[in-house]
């Protein structure tokens, strides 16, 4: 009788699943990629990387992990023996990711509670980077302990513990059933208001304005796929862990449209409701709509506060706002966390509660280095790094060694149709042994073009090398290391 973890519902694990995929990206990533690539004319690209690379990858994770019952290093080693090392490396990619991804947590805590007032006064860039996070003057430079990041960075880790340390049942699931339906409220009443206020509609016209003069150029598409495959939680070892805990009998092909829709539908509500509060700060500012574009850490915590400031209601709308990053970034969290914990249990045959305060406790430890002065430089470098050259090689790894050298398509698709009422067909094999391979050769192809060409941000080369690549090829090392032990012959599964 098998006695390893299981999802009490289906829900529950559609729900952790688009938890896991719904994360700070949608909100601060997509709509400006979308905008600087053709706005309305990147629909197109976009919805056919999703079908020929988002959704055909998630189903073959969630069917490993079905098949094979273990987390991501065990369900690869019974893939291939060979492959265990990327599980492991994914593994790898997903600690150091958790690293670091409670410092944006913990920042949007701290703006929850700014908003009330707007104490980020009349500059909200130099309140972020002076007063709050009280930044060193060149990277490398790290500087002492910044207070009002390091408490709510410790409150994030409790909560982390606390849903981890109960399992998958009563906590991840539980946690996930209510963070993903208040963050969908939440950002339903944010888009509600930020489409009534003055210039909503120019902000939205410039969102949706086709550009079809660049639906043939190349670097559109190769951001289509490369957001599809960011933004649903692919080649992080996170969804072949939580189809592991799904029950035999389980839609595996439905649940993956489920999940990557949802996903899209998410980042389409997103795009909205940020270019209409854009549209209505360019309004209010006369400036264009294209001047105050901004993505990432800067759209969420130096525009966005500008923007809140000139509101109605401007304390309300930014507590939901940055509320909404916090709901957003702890599902992630959560999952992110999920990988190792499970890894651990099942490589070193240790109890669910050992797991978690070994590899959560560690990545706790490791995450203080990014609550100082130097914080933000480090937070930057090591996350462009384990994206553009962990998380996108990592899954060419993956699917060319599941289609190409291990040849299992063929046999997970049988898997896959025996439990799933929409069978898979040729299209299915076709995009995941060829059309994925050639679109992320080609991504890491062209990251390694611009690298050589320009040192990112300008930053230091020694700084880059150091805390990038170092941190990047570091994640494949630990991987093969780890696999040098031999897996234990009663593994402990039970939660």
């Amino acid at each position: 009788m098998e006695n390893r973890s299981q999802w009490g519902t289906r829900l529950g694990f559609l729900l952790a699943a688009m938890g896991s995929a719904i994360g700070l990206g949608n909100i601060w990533r997509f709509p400006a990629t979308a905008y600087e690539n053709g706005g309305g004319a990147f629909f197109l690209p976009y919805l056919f990387a999703l079908l020929t690379a988002g959704i055909p990858l998630l189903i073959m994770e969630y069917t490993i992990g079905h098949k094979y019952r273990g987390s991501a290093p065990r369900s690869y080693s019974k893939v291939s023996k060979g492959m265990e090392w990327i599980g492991w490396w994914q593994v790898a990619i997903s600690f150091i990711i958790s690293t670091y991804y409670p410092i944006i947590i913990a920042w949007a805590i701290m703006y929850s509670y700014f908003s009330f007032g707007t104490q980020w006064g009349d500059d909200a860039t130099s309140f972020f980077v002076g007063d709050y996070l009280q930044l060193a003057e060149t990277p490398g430079t790290f500087g002492d302990m910044v207070p009002k990041v390091l408490f709510p960075l410790l409150a994030v880790w409790a909560m982390v513990f606390f849903f981890l340390g109960r399992g998958v049942k009563r906590g991840i699931e539980v946690a996930n059933k209510i963070f993903i339906p208040a963050l969908v409220v939440i950002f339903i009443i944010i888009v509600i208001r930020a489409v009534t206020l003055p210039g909503a509609l120019e902000g939205l016209n410039t969102f949706f304005e086709p550009d079809w003069s660049r639906i043939m150029d190349g670097s559109v598409w190769v951001a289509a796929y490369g957001q599809i495959f960011f933004s649903l939680s692919i080649a992080f070892a996170i969804m072949i862990t939580y189809s592991s805990y799904l029950p035999k009998k389980s839609d595996i092909t439905n649940n993956a449209f489920i999940t990557g829709f949802a996903n899209s539908s998410f980042e389409l509500l997103a795009g909205i409701g940020v270019f209409a509060a854009i549209g209505f700060m360019a309004s209010q500012t006369d400036q264009a709509v294209s001047e105050v574009v901004d993505d990432g850490v800067g759209l969420a915590f130096m525009v966005f506060p500008e923007i809140i400031s000139q509101m109605p209601a401007s304390g309300l709308f930014g507590f939901l706002f940055f509320a909404s990053l916090v709901l957003a970034g702890l599902s992630s969290m959560i999952s992110i966390s999920e990988t190792y914990i499970a890894g651990l249990q099942e490589k070193f045959n240790i109890s669910r509660g050992k797991a978690v305060a070994i590899g959560g406790g560690l990545a706790a430890i490791v995450s203080l280095f990014f609550a100082n002065q130097g914080g933000l430089y480090l937070l930057d470098t090591v996350d462009y790094f384990i994206n553009n050259y962990g998380v996108a090689l990592a899954g060419l790894f993956e699917v060319v060694a599941i289609a190409w050298f291990a040849k299992s398509l063929k046999d997970l698709q049988a898997h896959a149709d025996s439990v799933s009422d929409i069978k898979l067909g040729l299209w299915w094999r076709v995009c995941l042994g060829f059309i994925t391979p050639v679109v992320l050769g080609y991504m890491m192809l062209q990251n390694l073009k611009t690298e050589v060409s320009r040192y990112y941000e300008d930053y230091p080369y020694e700084f880059l090398f150091n805390y990038g690549w170092v941190v990047a090829i570091g994640a494949m090392f630990a991987g093969a290391l780890i696999t040098i032990k031999k897996w234990p012959k009663n593994t402990n599964e039970s939660e």
